[in-house]
């Protein structure tokens, strides 16, 4: 965090030919007035044009060498003086040079006051997988972020907690709109209620995610570290992407249902099936959390098997049981039994609270062999000014933190690369398995790889580089274009092999739209 942040107010000086502490006044300034928590660090008297980021940090003690542990650092090092290695003779020169106070007791920027609350809002929504508003109890929220409707179908009312999306209609909503698909009352030319007269037998159907950051959709806007177009409308969005835990499932693949703002287009599974049902509108549940393996699947499900329509369950943790930052990283992946184990248990957890009729699809594992190649040798939004910082260095970086998304992809080592690959593949075969012998009283189930292949070669046809189909920032998780394509592919596959799993097409939703237009919402 250190290293980003005097990296950006470093090239901000430098772009636009200013000192350090404009630059900085220029940094805070951009940044939404409770989130200026660098005003907070005074950073200003240790960077100067001899001090890299590294430099900067390490004396500062926001970075540190653990004993027996490499020295670990982003930027080449400075170039050797006297006797010592270039960035010890950088941090000993810098120590010398002023006296530096210690940040050692600076552990979260939940330290700072005005964040204390929100820390304590996001940690509970963290921990819980639940909206932080919701004063009904029913696990849906009016709120936005904090896990509400970004994650799951907006509540209609939060006051009432037999009210909520995805449940059957109470008399057909002759009276209000219990499912929250906005469609109640009585056609007064005949006496039916809509609800009946429109989504009786209509298949309707919410759709659920189970998954881990891809599933969420992490994303870091690369403005917020590109200086040559930063301004105060780059980090607008900063409260909101705090507050979704930097993830943007409003977006993603599976439930997405707002117009993208984070480049490319949304096209998700969620809006796929509400245009072949309108009943099926606002009947979406995103429960993925970052940093998500099979084994800490936390459901908090949103699903009455009495009360509800039926859903089609995406179950997708699509790389993190292979992925970790540790050194051994092989040592610490998911094994094909305890693979077996987690899946087996968490659909017998699915058979209890699903209602029947539903569906459940197993997604395969990515190969992300294909990270390392794309990207590798290209410059990272942190090193386009200068051209000093490319992804392989980013990834040494992290992976010298032990911080790394992946050791055992991002890493220059191919045969640890194709190692991990193999680990991957035997954890999908695992899951096809399951999807070909188990049965469960609620729900079938299917298996499907990860559309990577397919979706890079529909870029290709359409014009697109491979590259662009990762997050620039942190250089390993699907970008909004991936995203979008992986939606139309799945959908293609679902529509040949499993027709049953998309349910009928609603011969009544034009006239469901037209008369949601007339009345003016309802």
């Amino acid at each position: 965090g250190c290293v980003l942040v005097v990296s950006v107010i470093e090239q901000l000086a430098q772009w636009h030919n200013s000192t350090v502490k404009a630059a900085m006044e220029r940094l805070c300034n951009y940044i939404p007035g409770k989130y200026q928590i660098i005003h907070h660090v005074n950073l200003v008297l240790l960077i100067d044009r001899e001090m890299n980021a590294d430099v900067v940090c390490h004396s500062l003690k926001l970075c540190k060498q653990d004993p027996g542990q490499p020295l670990c650092h982003l930027y080449p090092p400075p170039k050797v003086r006297k006797h010592l290695p270039g960035l010890f003779y950088a941090l000993a020169h810098a120590g010398q040079k002023r006296q530096i106070k210690s940040f050692m007791g600076f552990s979260s920027v939940c330290a700072f006051p005005l964040l204390a609350n929100l820390c304590e809002k996001i940690k509970y929504v963290i921990r819980n997988k639940l909206p932080f508003e919701d004063f009904d109890g029913d696990k849906f929220s009016t709120f936005p972020t904090l896990r509400g409707y970004h994650w799951r179908g907006r509540d209609c009312n939060d006051k009432n907690i037999t009210v909520y999306p995805g449940r059957r209609p109470d008399n057909w909503d002759v009276k209000s709109d219990s499912n929250c698909n906005g469609i109640w009352g009585v056609d007064p030319k005949d006496g039916i209620p809509y609800e009946e007269k429109f989504c009786k037998g209509a298949d309707s159907q919410g759709v659920v995610l189970l998954g881990d950051s891809a599933g969420a959709h992490f994303h870091i806007p690369p403005e917020w570290m590109t200086v040559t177009q930063m301004s105060v409308k780059s980090f607008a969005n900063l409260p909101m992407a705090f507050t979704d835990e930097l993830d943007w499932p409003q977006f993603s693949e599976i439930t997405g249902f707002l117009n993208s703002t984070i480049g490319g287009w949304t096209d998700s599974l969620y809006l796929r099936l509400r245009r072949r049902n309108r009943c099926n509108h606002r009947d979406l549940q995103n429960i993925s959390q970052n940093g998500m393996l099979t084994a800490y699947l936390s459901f908090s499900l949103a699903r009455n098997q009495l009360l509800d329509n039926p859903a089609i369950v995406i179950y997708a943790t699509i790389g993190n049981d292979v992925c970790n930052g540790n050194r051994d990283t092989l040592a610490h992946m998911t094994t094909p039994k305890e693979m077996l184990s987690n899946v087996v248990q968490a659909l017998r957890y699915l058979d209890s609270r699903l209602p029947n009729g539903s569906h459940v699809i197993l997604t395969g594992l990515v190969d992300g062999r294909f990270l390392w190649d794309s990207l590798h040798d290209r410059y990272h939004p942190l090193g386009q000014l200068n051209r000093d910082i490319t992804y392989s260095q980013l990834y040494s970086f992290l992976d010298c933190l032990q911080v790394s998304p992946c050791s055992g992809w991002l890493t220059p080592n191919e045969t640890l690369r194709n190692l991990t690959s193999e680990r991957a593949l035997q954890l999908s075969n695992v899951l096809k398995e399951i999807a070909r012998s188990e049965k469960f009283a609620n729900f079938d189930i299917f298996y499907m790889d990860f559309p990577l292949r397919q979706t890079a070669e529909e870029w290709h046809k359409m014009g697109g580089e491979p590259w662009q189909l990762i997050e620039p920032v942190d250089g390993f998780h699907p970008s909004q274009i991936a995203a979008a394509l992986g939606t139309s592919i799945t959908w293609q596959k679902a529509l040949h092999e499993w027709p049953q799993v998309l349910g009928k097409e609603n011969p009544f939703n034009d006239q469901i739209e037209a008369i949601f237009k007339d009345q003016g919402g309802h």
